[in-house]
């Protein structure tokens, strides 16, 4: 019997007059149904929201991180259960999705320990000129208000997770929309939400369609909105709603350069296995995956044999096999896009080493080497497990065909020299430089974002809390100071 799943108005469950039905990429079986909010349920939820904003801002701090911890153990606790969750309606391999239910105990552990500690006040002397003798400045963060987050389908519980625990944390309320392929992670959030003491209306999970996304972002009560997802959508929201704050992050298309220190047989397998590996997990679907490889002339002619083969050895098939490293993508659209794109690339000159090959929403693992600039997979984001592999004449030039494209997320630089890995962290136009690595390593705790079309703000759970914040100073008078 298929299940069907409700959302959360305010705190509590509704059914929902209709209903849409949620189904595997890898083999088309029904996951589940999942109830549809109406305008009454997504009015509800966003007045119980605004009504409870300064309740909430006041809650206790003991009050918001008990929540918080509670909501890490309870996932923990059911990590199996919830990976296999992700991995039917998300068709993301087992392996991964039992490593994103991980991240997710993480950012919700981080988000209690951080609601302990956050606002606890800077204060300032202001008698440094004879005007503020005897005064004192306070400074704290208050919450801008009622926060709107607008989840992507590629990691349906920790980006959700990313939205949801450092709002809490902060005391502001938050409204989550999942995205519509895969709700059923963030409805489950809801769930452990439920069991907590947190007041009512602080949060709510609203499967709704993307055509009424619209009406929610432009409404006045919802000041705040983190968004993941497309960059063409991000600016979108931007252009419509331009005197809220925003949090936006967008595509990238992530290379990894390999200069000429990196040099050894255990250099170049280390590299080759790392470039495998993460410009297929998930798909590719991952903004941080690799899509481009950088490497050196002096290194390349070694380098290449060993990315192909370790991109062949890549394990695709049913996402519920633990030997499984690469499965479906979300959609058979998303793949015939992936497909159109390698083939556009391949009738202009480029060289297919690897994969190429479609099967309903799955795509072959793919290596792509000699891509023209001017095809789309060289400009845009790909977001399948396709990888193309350029070589340059030294540092100087890597830096420059990184620095080329239209995003700017992360980059990996494999070098073991440390005056290069200051020199990339200089030079490089991205929100973060991994040294020694692929781009897509990244750590829950840590501040996350891009520049140019990757998007505006950070995320990483302290730094998520600064956005949805502001400073607020506090004067004080006639103190002996």
């Amino acid at each position: 019997m298929t299940s069907s799943h409700a959302f959360w108005v305010a705190g509590r469950q509704v059914a929902g007059e209709t209903a849409f039905d949620v189904t595997s990429p890898w083999d088309g079986r029904l996951v589940g149904r999942v109830g549809v909010p109406g305008d009454a349920d997504v009015e509800e939820a966003v007045a119980a929201a605004y009504a409870v904003r300064d309740e909430f801002a006041a809650t206790p701090a003991h009050v918001r991180a008990a929540a918080l911890d509670h909501v890490s153990r309870r996932l923990a606790e059911r990590t199996e259960e919830i990976a296999r969750l992700i991995c039917a309606e998300n068709g993301k391999p087992l392996k991964w999705a039992r490593g994103e239910v991980g991240r997710a105990v993480s950012v919700f552990r981080f988000a209690a320990e951080e609601a302990r500690r956050f606002n606890g006040g800077e204060a300032q002397r202001l008698d440094t000129d004879p005007g503020g003798q005897g005064r004192l400045a306070l400074t704290r963060r208050f919450p801008k208000g009622v926060v709107l987050g607008i989840a992507p389908f590629n990691f349906p519980l920790n980006l959700c997770a990313h939205k949801i625990a450092p709002a809490i944390a902060a005391g502001a309320p938050i409204i989550l929309k999942p995205a519509p392929a895969t709700p059923l992670s963030a409805l489950l959030l809801g769930e452990l939400l439920a069991e907590t003491g947190l007041p009512a209306g602080s949060w709510s999970v609203l499967p709704v369609p993307n055509d009424r996304m619209p009406a929610l972002v432009r409404d006045e009560r919802l000041p705040v909105i983190s968004f993941t997802g497309s960059d063409k959508v991000g600016y979108a929201i931007m252009d419509s709603v331009p005197r809220k704050h925003l949090t936006l992050e967008l595509g990238g298309n992530g290379a990894a350069v390999v200069l000429a220190d990196w040099a050894s047989d255990e250099d170049l397998e280390w590299a080759a296995t790392r470039i495998a590996t993460f410009s297929n997990y998930q798909g590719g679907q991952s903004c941080i995956s690799v899509q481009r490889v950088v490497a050196d002339a002096s290194v390349y002619d070694r380098l290449l044999p060993r990315i192909v083969a370790a991109v062949e050895a890549q394990v695709t098939g049913d996402p519920s096999d633990d030997a499984t490293d690469v499965g479906p993508l979300v959609s058979e659209d998303a793949a015939r896009r992936v497909e159109s794109w390698v083939e556009e690339a391949v009738g202009a000159g480029a060289e297919l080493l690897a994969g190429g090959k479609r099967d309903g929403a799955s795509y072959a693992p793919t290596v792509l080497a000699g891509v023209p600039d001017g095809v789309t997979i060289a400009r845009e984001e790909v977001f399948g497990p396709v990888l193309t592999v350029q070589k340059v004449a030294g540092e100087a030039a890597a830096f420059a065909a990184v620095n080329e494209s239209a995003y700017g997320l992360q980059a990996g630089v494999f070098t073991h020299d440390l005056q290069t890995a200051f020199r990339a962290h200089r030079a490089l136009e991205v929100g973060g430089v991994v040294i020694g690595d692929v781009p897509s390593y990244r750590a829950d705790q840590m501040p996350y974002g891009g520049v140019k079309q990757s998007g505006v703000g950070r995320e990483g759970v302290r730094f998520a809390m600064d956005d949805y914040t502001y400073e607020r100073v506090l004067v004080l008078t006639g103190l002996a100071l």
